[in-house]
């Protein structure tokens, strides 16, 4: 049995004894009320009232009980909100003060409809109102009126908590002089520190990777980058920007007199019960400075290679070169690409107690067991050059170079793995066959590079699709190839393949994709590459040995992924030139 198109109970009047035999006569039959509490409770409902609402606030029959036989009479999907991923994004289309009213939350998206959690599915206001303030068509889901309102507590507190502390921060700053004895003691003040520790908790909730903070002419705009793309939740008055900012360098332990040269700094805290870590970086523009916090994860640290998303054929190749004793292997990529992560997944493999493992980093991101890491100090002297030569003093077996930024640290690296080390480094250049002639630029000797690569790892981080709402399509050969699938190369498809595009659901917070994994480019330097490098061949010669040789390039690695279900078309187009 259904709701009808005004969503209230089949057959049901909102007037005493209206639901006495429907609903009332199942709650009687399966023993959950008897005949004279039935009465009761029909005899105390008031005006308007249905038999749910006041079975529920009498208290005669356990919620439990009665939402499972209100799911049996109605039809409606039940679910315990406690286990449901909720999608904030949704419920933040009604206010705080209207799913109070109605005891009803949005929770998500479906084919679609707006899925609104209920206890009481006779209140036709609900599905009339909701639609009406969303403008989106409303599916009702029933949840027991106790999680109902944890959920609305949970979803509306930050907001609410976030809204409140900037309103209370801004009055903090009326009228308040722009001198830094006046910013130090608003900033200390209950509002600031709390909005911003709100921003991280939230950030951290939301799966955020980073959180930018960006002054403007009006406002100041707060930003989340989830899964790679950047998500705006918060513009509070340009009046608090002064005092965020200098909240956020304050944890830093940055100079918060000095405004007009970019600073770095971390902040160690605690969010909800867990230690978090966070990378600061402050950058001066026209109306302020522009504050980026980068969340480490330290779960990516102890990640394993097989977590990484590598192609059989492409670990295959990538293993047989971290396993040799000496040699150079390079992972490229953007920043944000998961590069630093690839060499930490191969690390975890490599340490053990026979070996000395020797990491030089700027900054130091996480802290892994059993190795020992030097943090860059440049004001120190401790340079990536200078480190490196330390290193190669300290009888090391494995060196892990945080980044070849110039001559003097590729020149050291690749005499380090002539002399009989195991070099991990990253570099940035767009693809694996472009590195050789990077480091050449550099001014390393193309012999040196030629005999020192042993691999190269190009990149890129694509969005994983969500299982819960991916949607399947077919694909004809022609329609690959014309996004780069070489039959002659990688196999004809045949007939037309189902692939899947992104729909968007409650889970995904209506983006179609949950979660990333990484797409690699494995170029392994064979006797004919190394011929190529020395001979100062162009990047395109190098590229055309690696396909000869079985290379797969990011496109092709992307769209075995799409056949494979994991992502679309249009994800491997947006992360892969």
């Amino acid at each position: 049995m259904t709701l009808d198109p005004r969503g209230s109970l089949p057959g049901a009047e909102h007037r005493p004894g209206g639901e006495r035999g429907g609903f009332g006569a199942l709650l009687v039959a399966r023993g959950l009320l008897g005949e004279a509490a039935l009465q009761s409770a029909l005899g105390s409902q008031r005006p308007g009232a249905s038999l749910v609402e006041a079975l529920l606030d009498s208290g005669l029959v356990e919620e439990s009980a009665l939402i499972a036989a209100l799911a049996d009479y109605t039809g409606l999907e039940q679910v315990d909100l406690a286990n449901y991923p909720i999608d904030s994004a949704s419920a933040r289309l009604v206010s705080p003060a209207m799913a109070k009213r109605y005891r009803a939350i949005p929770v998500g998206w479906e084919q679609g409809a707006l899925l609104v959690a209920v206890s009481d599915p006779s209140n036709v206001l609900v599905v009339d109102d909701f639609r009406t303030v969303t403008g989106a068509p409303i599916r009702m889901i029933l949840a027991p009126p106790s999680s109902v309102a944890a959920a609305i507590a949970s979803c509306y507190r930050s907001d609410d908590e976030a809204e409140r502390a900037s309103a209370e921060a801004a009055s903090s700053f009326e009228g308040a002089a722009p001198e830094l004895a006046s910013v130090r003691e608003v900033v200390e003040d209950g509002p600031i520190v709390k909005l911003v520790n709100l921003l991280i908790g939230q950030a951290v909730t939301d799966r955020a990777s980073d959180i930018h903070i960006e002054p403007g002419s009006r406002d100041l705009r707060i930003r989340f980058r989830i899964d790679g793309v950047l998500h705006e939740v918060m513009r509070p008055p340009s009046s608090i920007a002064a005092g965020v900012i200098s909240r956020v360098k304050i944890m830093a332990s940055l100079n918060i007199a000095e405004r007009r040269v970019p600073q770095d700094g971390r902040i160690t805290t605690r969010i909800n019960g867990q230690p978090v870590d966070l990378r600061v970086a402050t950058l001066p523009t026209v109306w302020g400075e522009k504050v980026v916090m980068r969340i480490l994860d330290k779960s990516t640290a102890m990640l394993k290679l097989s977590d990484l998303g590598f192609l059989p054929e492409n670990m295959e190749r990538y293993e047989r070169s971290y396993r040799k004793p000496y040699g150079t292997i390079l992972v490229t990529g953007p920043t944000g690409s998961g590069k630093s992560t690839t060499l930490y997944a191969t690390l975890n493999i490599l340490n053990d107690v026979s070996k000395n493992v020797i990491t030089v980093e700027d900054p130091v991101e996480y802290q892994l067991e059993g190795i020992n890491q030097v943090q860059v100090n440049t004001k120190a002297g401790l340079t990536f050059a200078s480190a490196l030569r330390s290193i190669l003093r300290s009888d090391p077996d494995i060196v892990l170079l945080g980044e070849v930024r110039d001559r003097e640290t590729a020149q050291i690296a690749i005499e380090a793995a002539l002399t009989g080390h195991l070099v991990l480094s990253t570099l940035h250049t767009n693809d694996s066959s472009s590195s050789p002639g990077r480091l050449i630029e550099m001014g390393v000797e193309p012999f040196l590079v030629g005999s020192a690569l042993d691999c190269i790892v190009a990149q890129r981080l694509a969005r994983r699709l969500c299982e819960r709402c991916k949607q399947p399509y077919w694909v004809s050969p022609d329609d690959l190839a014309r996004v780069g699938w070489d039959a002659e190369r990688l196999g004809d498809i045949g007939e037309p393949r189902e692939v899947y595009r992104a729909v968007g659901c409650g889970v995904c917070g209506r983006t179609g994709f949950h979660g990333r994994f990484a797409v690699h480019e494995v170029l392994t330097v064979t006797e004919e590459v190394e011929r190529v490098i020395t001979e100062r061949g162009h990047s395109e010669d190098i590229l055309k040995v690696g396909l000869a040789e079985g290379m797969l390039t990011l496109r092709e690695a992307g769209l075995r992924e799409v056949l494979a279900g994991r992502t679309s078309i249009e994800e491997v187009l947006r992360v892969i030139a």
